[in-house]
């Protein structure tokens, strides 16, 4: 199908964009990679009046470290995230998730900021930034306001961004050095969103976890942050035993659909494999 008619805007600056948003309201919507609203506008599911082209704010694009602070703007894209020195060197998960999604040809126009932003729950980059702890920077007419990753997702396609605002950037905290980290995706084929996936950052005294974030995605309407599978392996060997307590309780806060890639019951399994192998991956990488 063909998208409805649309008035099209490119605006130089975050203000700019802002303050188109707020004239137009739910009539205008921010173009950032385009890969979840030009289909939807080509299906007729999404119909703005107004599309904003985010492609011109330069402010938007970069990586860079503040005070402990990997801060990454929204307008990045996954290719960039990839080639990032900085990333291989203090977050390699980044660039071990967005080698994961989709192909190459989407991951050129792809953002960080269009991932995260729009609340699809099989998108991989919301569950990985619950695990890294990281909060969101949205800009609109009143400025900036930081929300956390874990608190943004409210249910599929609704969020914490108001009509009016932008995500701008994101805010990760620097993992300490020798973490070890993981994400594991289950898919059909190259290019498809997770049947189930997971994502493991941790660090470890000697033989012992000494911290354990976990998250997953595409098994329910939001991605999820697993704090109490974390807590369980906190301060464990990983252990067999414990590692299958982990597993059992990030299963249980799952919710999938049955859909072509499997029944419910099976996702939710598939969801406790991918994070034992996520979890046996970050401990081998992981420095005392």
């Amino acid at each position: 199908m063909i998208p409805g008619e649309f008035t099209y805007h490119r605006p130089a600056t975050v203000k700019e964009a802002v303050a188109i948003l707020a004239e137009h309201g739910d009539e205008a919507r921010p173009l950032s990679g385009g890969h979840s609203l030009i289909p939807m506008m080509k299906l007729r599911m999404a119909a703005p009046e107004h599309l904003i082209d985010l492609a011109g704010v330069e402010s938007l694009k970069g990586i860079s470290e503040d005070s402990g602070t990997i801060v990454i703007g929204a307008m990045t894209t996954q290719h960039e995230m990839i080639h990032s020195e900085l990333l291989a060197e203090k977050l390699p998960i980044i660039r071990e998730t967005s080698l994961l999604i989709a192909d190459p040809q989407i991951r050129y126009l792809g953002t960080l900021g269009g991932n995260v932003a729009n609340g699809d729950p099989g998108n991989d980059m919301p569950a990985l930034m619950q695990c890294l702890n990281a909060s969101y920077v949205l800009t609109g007419p009143d400025g900036d306001r930081e929300v956390a990753a874990r608190e943004f997702y409210e249910a599929a396609y609704f969020t914490a961004l108001a009509p009016e605002e932008i995500l701008t950037a994101v805010r990760i905290p620097t993992p300490a050095t020798g973490h070890g980290y993981a994400y594991e995706k289950l898919k059909r084929k190259v290019g498809d969103y997770a049947t189930a996936a997971a994502a493991v950052l941790l660090t470890m005294n000697g033989g012992t976890v000494a911290s354990c974030s976990i998250a997953l995605t595409n098994v329910a309407d939001t991605p999820l942050f697993a704090a109490q599978a974390g807590e369980i392996l906190t301060g464990s060997a990983l252990n067999h035993e414990t590692v299958k307590k982990a597993v059992a309780a990030a299963e249980a806060i799952t919710e999938p659909a049955s859909d072509g890639r499997g029944p419910a019951e099976y996702r939710t399994k598939m969801a406790g494999v991918m994070l034992e192998r996520a979890l046996a991956r970050a401990a081998e990488r992981a420095r005392s």
